[in-house]
């Protein structure tokens, strides 16, 4: 009866034990697809910190940035998804586990108390025990069935000290599942603390480079207004000199006296002036989008040079204006005739007045613009007649002489 009991309980204790084992090899499958999706996550991170990198290292736009910022932040969001619900796992499974190893030392506790009755119940019977139930048989069938009961108590007696084993076993294994789990939490701890401060730093990140964004678009918005001040007022001083000499012109026209005939510059002389500054291109006639979505409008070029370096007249013509100038500091303005006119603008210093004729390569000042957002430059122009209104830009580099670097 007894050896019955105990090989029901053998089975429902293998049964639970098969069942505890599938449940904890399917936690330990998830945990580790999830450790996998962390490990693609963090490889994307690196992947977007390098792109980062590359990105300020060539100066790309602002918002290049800040999309790659909010693409870090949403991946520093999964990691952290990925380590609450790893956590999650892990401490679901280190509870089961904690419960498994109770109930482990549970059932060794009852075996080992029924092992050591077992074994002193053998102890006081002696050595000798089997050999007299088995002597002291009144028949040969009363023989068998001691065999028998005896083959059944040995049985039994295996069975238990088999299970006995097999608990400590399971007992050890329950015991280092619980221990690595707990090591696993304890690491998933601390590799949380780690992307929360990463999330911190990225977070702050994002808030310099937005406020660097609006500081820069705020002076490009401004730059772009200052611009158009600035561009309105040579329109209106070319249109007064231009209005000037009409009337000039029909005053002479008017007393008889001789026209003034050809101006100075005619186009003829396309691709033919010399320049007159030598230097580098730091912007170029007309639209110029910059990067961050402004876009500026030049009415010449900008040509860097050192401060100081001599500005000449690319042409013969009349001084119109030669001075401060709002927006452009000290400036000049030649007339050439015909409608045509050259601006020097950005100079540090101006060498001719208003009303001078000057020849050909007549140094008229020097170059400055020192606290322009571009540095060091001149800003040339050239103003030709247009059909119905003053004198309009049109792009200095189509009169200038070609160079050996590629501009005229």
């Amino acid at each position: 009866m007894r050896s019955r009991f105990g090989t029901s309980c053998l089975a429902a204790l293998l049964l639970s034990l098969a069942l505890a084992s599938a449940g904890a090899a399917q936690t330990q499958q998830e945990i580790r697809e999830s450790q996998r999706r962390l490990e693609r996550i963090r490889q994307e991170r690196e992947t977007l910190q390098k792109e980062m990198e590359r990105l300020r290292s060539q100066l790309h736009d602002v918002s290049d940035q800040l999309v790659n910022i909010e693409r870090q932040i949403a991946a520093t969001n999964a990691v952290l998804k990925e380590i609450d619900h790893q956590s999650e796992m892990l401490a679901a499974s280190a509870d089961s586990t904690t419960a498994e190893l109770l109930r482990t030392r549970d059932r060794l506790r009852e075996r080992r108390v029924l092992l050591n009755y077992r074994l002193r119940s053998i102890y006081k019977r002696g050595p000798l025990h089997t050999a007299r139930v088995l002597l002291t048989a009144e028949s040969f069938s009363d023989l068998i069935n001691r065999y028998r009961y005896l083959h059944l108590i040995t049985l039994a007696d295996r069975t238990l000290i088999q299970e006995v084993a097999k608990l400590e076993r399971e007992l050890s294994e329950r015991e280092r599942q619980l221990a690595a789990d707990l090591a696993l939490m304890q690491q998933l701890q601390v590799e949380k603390r780690d992307e929360l401060e990463r999330f911190r730093s990225i977070g702050s990140e994002k808030e310099a480079t937005l406020k660097a964004f609006r500081q820069r678009e705020r002076q490009a918005q401004e730059r772009l207004q200052q611009l158009a001040r600035d561009e309105a007022r040579v329109t209106n001083l070319i249109a007064e000199l231009e209005r000037k000499r009409l009337e000039e012109e029909r005053r002479r026209a008017v007393s008889g006296a001789r026209p003034t005939g050809e101006g100075s510059i005619t186009t003829k002389d396309l691709g033919a002036l010399e320049w007159p500054v030598e230097g580098s291109l730091v912007y170029r006639f007309g639209t110029d989008r910059r990067p961050n979505g402004v876009v500026l409008r030049w009415n010449g070029i900008g040509i860097a040079a050192q401060p100081g370096t001599p500005v000449r007249a690319v042409e013969a013509g009349t001084v119109v204006m030669a001075g401060p100038f709002e927006g452009y500091g000290p400036s000049v303005v030649i007339s050439h005739g015909g409608g045509y006119y050259t601006l020097y603008l950005y100079l540090k210093t101006v060498n001719v007045r208003e009303g001078q004729q000057i020849a050909a390569r007549t140094v008229i000042g020097t170059v400055g613009g020192e606290r322009t957002p571009e540095g060091p430059h001149i800003e040339f122009q050239v103003r030709a007649p247009s059909r119905n209104g003053p004198p309009e830009p049109v792009d200095p580099l189509d009169w200038l002489r070609r160079r050996s670097g590629g501009d005229r």
